[in-house]
């Protein structure tokens, strides 16, 4: 954090200048008259894929490095782990670390995403994270307030998280999408989300690739 601006989200302001910059910081960033760049607004990511807000939430998601993807709720000055620890787990360290070590911002706290998966071992894997939206639409009532997300190594699934009651990790489950004559959406590469809060995958299939709204079967 004092020495580039790599896996951080970082917050500026793009309507003003300052220091010779393009853009200039927000006054409350978290690094703001302390060690380290003042454009960081949280820390410890590997590789941000997609990224959206709901209600004054910050769903950001991480592609891991080997093992688990990750989808975090991010809150201004979060450490969210990288790179001592991929998801909950440790990453090349001989015991998963809770905080930074003493001197480094003061033991600083490292949080734990919200949603998890692994590479293989179940329905609800794959290689590549690609973050979502929650779902804000009348098209699926029963889906409203669910974050929906996906894999770029697809196979013809969606990902649905809902919150727990506890404030623990979100259970996530696989929904099934076909395309026209039950075409296969085989990659993802973003989504997409309109003014009535209904959804939209960018994506490749058996028919080609494409912009596809999500509606219900039939």
């Amino acid at each position: 954090m004092t020495e580039n601006l790599l896996g951080s989200i970082l917050r500026i302001d793009v309507d003003s200048r300052a220091n010779g910059k393009g853009y200039a910081v927000p006054d409350d960033n978290p690094l703001v008259g302390t060690d380290g760049l003042d454009e960081h607004y949280a820390w410890g990511f590997r590789n941000p894929w997609r990224m959206s807000f709901d209600r004054g939430e910050f769903f950001v998601s991480d592609v891991g490095q080997s093992r688990y993807e990750e989808v975090s709720l991010v809150e201004k000055g979060g450490n969210y782990g990288w790179n001592v620890r991929e998801g909950t787990h440790c990453y090349e360290v001989g015991d998963c670390p809770s905080r930074t070590p003493d001197g480094i911002r003061g033991g600083e706290r490292l949080t734990a995403p919200i949603i998890e998966y692994s590479h293989s071992g179940g329905s609800v894997s794959g290689i590549s994270v690609i973050g979502g939206y929650v779902y804000r639409g009348s098209a699926f009532p029963e889906m409203r307030g669910t974050y929906v997300f996906g894999d770029l190594q697809a196979n013809g699934r969606l990902f649905a998280a809902t919150r727990p009651d506890d404030g623990g990790r979100w259970p996530t489950r696989v929904v099934t999408v076909a395309g026209n004559g039950g075409n296969k959406l085989e990659q993802i590469f973003s989504f997409g989300r309109n003014d009535s809060g209904e959804l939209y995958v960018l994506g490749t299939g058996t028919d080609g690739g494409g912009l596809h709204r999500i509606v219900p079967a039939g």
